[in-house]
């Protein structure tokens, strides 16, 4: 059975409420609320500590406040409205202020930049070029949002402001002197969070499952050497910005460093002492002096987390004497490409690799990588694009495909998304070196890469360089580049649609367990044969054991699923069959709803809705007839149709799309989730056009429009009484560099069939939430009008932090929850557990079959040894079952950062597997716990499609599916 038979977006785009922070000042509260303690609040709001109250306490930032007018829904700005925006306000700046100030600590931008590795900052000379290039870069959200209202502390033209916008508008060049001088007091350590669970600090393994022999994708990393090592930081001076000068400068020092050290741009390693805790040497760079002061740090034993950073980067080293290619983070070999001429593609075989610390020590973990490049430069795009464009804006074209995309330069294999195309510069223009000298794009290419550049009459590309989730307030410095040079890279929407050349890709980047150790196994045995690789190795006392890492897990029993009066036991992940043949958990009559479709789309309209009512009926589902209403294929004609005929009845808006027009896809949501909210449903026409499949297809419409209107399909034992379960995640939006969506969802019942979504819009790349306390307040209070009594515990997942933000993660979040509970029920003790999720893994586990063919493991498996952290209470669990043949299963990382419920190992791990059962939106079993999941689509959906916050009637059903 398909997985999802419905539009692209409609399967992706999973809406969550937003958490609107009700009151006209939101920011002054919840700024303030933190610096506030706990006994301080109580004395504020006048009432004793060892009073319960009977609902939820309600936050500083929410008491009394209305709740928010429903924001306007202007259509997006398109990109010449910005660029338009971008002159003026290049030539009236006094106009500028305003924006900036309703912007508060967005970055000044600096001047666009040379060609990448340049050594200045380009200065065009001209007209308001600069005042464009600005306007551009600023972050632009055409919707409003509580993340771009005006700080209320700051008046504008205050001297506040203008010491926020100087400080904002810091020269780059101090700021990553800042940010060397903070490097120098670096340290890698693992965030001991098992130390703060007394009840794991025996152990951390589980007992419950049958037991299963499994091989995973780590080699051992030996040291045969108890010398020490000893960490050393660099200081210039005066500074000097540029990385590769900084190395080369250290590369003279060989007499005095030796031939082996590893330098990582702020510190050095080395096997031996320098014999003086404080050593100043002083060299040359273009005849100037520059003095180098290396200051001893520590002393490390050979398997410190310390010594990691250092490791890896000798593994890159050596990554490289292979001749394989660096592109962003890992290695491939274009000298095995494969190509596909027909489709234009070409695929490069890679490696991913990571040196990290586990139970049994350091381990090398390797996985294959692959890396897809189209056969076309962004010149050859733009010069098609034009071609076609016959009369139409060929310009908006052009900036549509390419701004987004991401581009490889092989004159220095490095990887660049496209922000924007200046159209007034070409590689004739010139840009200032740090000499003083003005030298052109051009001569630029060919002196630094030997690269002629061949057409002069070309645009250029402008990029804002590498973002970062931990870097978002660092300034970007704009490079530019010539399309020319520049190689398309990933799929457009329309590759993806040919389901020939998807196949063929396929059979390349999608290997079975067997095939992919093979290759691991003849990645590892080319490092053991290769000599420069070895020697490597042997000069730092290093070994790679053979084979990989064999270990024990647990296969965990299936679960039962619970729909009305049947249970589904042998359901062997899929019970798809079971659930459209018996009545639903809770099923909701659909009497009133509207069908909308385009000319010459009233047969297949009128079949949908025949084909519901025919599938419906064994789920306990009544589907009365719509109103059929036509409309033309533009956001206008439709928002006009159902202006007209939408009321206050009408429970569903089914949209039937001719194509998959991402424009009116989002008018159509904007206006439905926001202005007029009602539950939505969105279906491509090829969808129902496919033969063979239209009861399968009804089903899956019925049961999301089912989930919508606030249905339940089924349910599964949790093994935990009165508990609320929290899912949390964040939507970045890397490509238009728009605000960061953070996903708040909770279950408001004790069986899991009914949630409160909403979310919070904060800055562009901002991970970590601070509006926490209002989603939970509204989420409890809704808890008790459903149960007469607060919950007893509440767990929590959340997806998307990275192993460096833990402390950050446990100071601000957990934090912000842990106080909030103990305020708003002082006579009750509601216990919170905070387990962070994480998916994107390089870890493989295998299993091996009769014969010695390797497979997948089974739904269920557990991994909690060996490739777990001693500081860490985390496990692996694999849920999610992948056909034979079809591809390698990715398990899934749980680590559990604060538990005052005191879960045992075999209680945390069989709760969460079986979590996983409880996503409405796939019958069967999904990679991560519902709750999580659903905050990722309601994520989603509202950074891709709405940029602000739906309307506050649709957060208590899943209307986001």
């Amino acid at each position: 059975m398909p997985t999802l038979l419905l539009w692209g977006r409609e399967r992706h785009h999973h809406l969550f409420t937003l958490c609107g922070v009700p009151g006209p000042l939101p920011f002054r509260s919840i700024r303030f609320r933190t610096a506030m303690t706990g006994r301080a609040r109580v004395h504020a709001r006048g009432r004793r500590r060892d009073t319960p109250p009977s609902e939820p306490a309600q936050p500083e930032a929410v008491r009394g406040r209305p709740m928010p007018p429903v924001p306007r829904t202007d259509p997006p700005l398109s990109f010449a409205d910005l660029v338009r925006r971008g002159t003026a306000a290049a030539q009236q700046p006094r106009q500028i202020q305003p924006r900036l100030q309703s912007l508060t600590g967005v970055r000044h931008v600096a001047e666009a930049g040379p060609p990448a590795g340049a050594e200045a900052t380009s200065r065009p000379s001209g007209s308001s070029l600069h005042g464009i290039l600005q306007a551009r870069m600023l972050e632009q959200l055409p919707f409003p949002s509580p993340g771009n209202l005006p700080d209320p502390r700051i008046e504008p033209g205050s001297p506040a402001l203008a010491e926020e916008l100087q400080q904002a508008s810091g020269s780059q060049g101090s700021l990553l002197r800042k940010r060397r001088d903070v490097g120098r007091d670096f340290q890698d350590f693992v965030v001991n969070t098992r130390q703060n669970l007394v009840h794991v600090r025996e152990s951390t393994k589980g007992t419950e499952g049958s037991p299963v022999m499994l091989l995973s994708n780590h080699v051992r990393l030996k040291s045969h050497s108890q010398r020490h090592l000893y960490k050393y930081n660099v200081i210039y001076t005066p500074d000097i910005e540029d990385g590769s000068k900084r190395e080369a400068l250290l590369s003279e020092l060989e007499k005095l460093l030796g031939n082996r050290c590893i330098y990582d741009g702020n510190s050095l390693l080395l096997p031996h002492s320098l014999g003086e805790t404080k050593k100043e040497v002083v060299s040359k760079l273009k005849n100037e002096p520059v003095k180098i002061t290396f200051e001893l740090s520590r002393e490390l034993q050979t398997t410190s987390p310390d010594c990691l950073r250092y490791y890896n980067i000798l593994f890159r080293r050596m990554l490289q004497k292979m001749d394989l290619d660096q592109i962003g983070r890992n290695y491939y070999n274009k000298n095995k490409k494969t190509e596909f001429n027909e489709y234009r593609l070409e695929i490069w075989p890679g490696y991913v690799t990571s040196i990290l610390p586990y139970e049994t020590g350091l381990t090398l973990c390797a996985d294959v990588s692959h890396k897809l490049l189209r056969m076309e430069t962004a010149y050859d795009l733009i010069s098609h694009t034009r071609e076609k464009a016959r009369g139409e804006d060929a310009k908006e074209k052009i900036l549509r495909k390419l701004v987004g995309s991401s581009v490889l330069t092989k004159y220095n294999n490095r990887t660049y998304r496209v922000d924007d195309i200046i159209w007034e510069m070409s590689p004739s223009s010139t840009f200032t070196k740090s000499d003083g000298s003005e030298i052109s794009f051009v001569d630029y290419y060919k002196e630094r890469y030997g690269t002629v550049v061949t057409t002069l009459n070309q645009p250029l590309l402008i990029t804002k360089g590498k973002w970062k989730k931990s870097r978002q307030d660092t300034p970007h410095q704009p490079i530019m580049l010539v399309p020319e040079l520049c190689h398309l890279t990933g799929l457009t929407d329309d590759m993806r649609k040919d389901s020939r050349m998807m196949g063929d890709l396929s059979t390349h980047t999608r290997m079975d367990p067997d095939r992919r150790q093979h290759k691991l196994l003849t990645f590892m045995d080319s490092l053991r044969k290769n000599n420069a690789v070895q020697k490597e190795l042997r000069d730092w006392n290093l070994e790679l054991e053979e084979g990989f890492l064999s270990l024990s897990g647990r296969t965990l029993q299936d679960v039962r699923i619970r729909q009305g009066r049947r249970v589904f036991d042998n359901h062997k992940a899929d019970w798809s069959r079971n659930t459209r043949e018996v009545p639903l958990l809770r099923a909701v009559s659909l009497d009133h709803w509207l069908i909308v479709y385009t000319k010459g789309n009233y047969e297949t309209a009128l079949t949908l809705q025949q084909n519901l009512q025919r599938v419906t009926p064994r789920m306990g589902i009544t589907v009365r007839n719509a109103k059929l209403l036509e409309a033309a294929d533009t956001v206008q004609s439709y928002i006009r149709t159902l202006e007209k005929h939408a009321s206050q009845k009408t429970q569903m808006v089914l949209c039937l799309l001719p194509t998959d027009n991402k424009e009116i896809y989002d008018g159509i949501k904007r206006y439905l989730c926001i202005n007029y909210p009602i539950p939505s449903q969105c279906v491509l026409k090829r969808t129902l056009d496919r033969p063979k499949t239209p009861v399968t297809i009804a089903t899956k419409i019925a049961l999301q429009m089912n989930c919508k209107l606030g249905g339940a399909l089924w349910k599964v034992d949790i093994g935990l009484q009165n508990a609320m379960f929290i899912g949390i995640d964040c939507f970045h939006d890397i490509e238009r560099r728009r605000k960061s969506v953070a996903g708040f969802v909770a279950s408001i019942d004790p069986d899991l069939t009914r949630w409160f979504s909403e979310c919070i819009i904060q800055q562009s790349g901002q991970e970590l939430v601070k509006g926490l306390t209002t989603c939970l307040y509204t989420a409890l209070k809704l808890w008790c009008e459903q149960n007469s009594s607060p919950p007893h515990s509440v767990i929590v997942y959340r997806d998307g932090v990275g192993d460096g933000q833990l402390q950050a993660l446990i100071d601000q979040e957990v934090k912000q929850m842990e106080t909030y509970l103990e305020n708003a029920y002082r006579g009750q003790k509601v216990r919170l557990t905070f387990i962070v999720v994480k998916k994107r893994i390089n870890t493989r586990f295998f299993i091996e079959k009769d014969g010695g063919r390797l497979n997948n493991p089974s739904p269920g498996t557990v991994i909690d040894l060996k490739v777990t952290r001693t500081e860490w209470y985390d496990f692996f669990i694999v849920s999610q079952s992948v056909r034979e043949g079809t591809g390698t299963v990715t398990p899934t990382h749980y680590n559990v950062i604060h538990d005052t419920l005191y879960l045992s190992p075999d209680a945390v791990q069989g709760l969460t597997y079986r979590l996983c059962h409880m996503y409405y939106n796939f019958s069967g079993i999904i990679r991560v716990p519902a709750p999580c999941h659903y905050a990722h689509k309601l994520a989603y959906l509202v950074g891709q499609s709405l940029h602000q916050q739906p309307h506050g009637s649709l957060s208590k059903s899943l209307f986001y599916l």
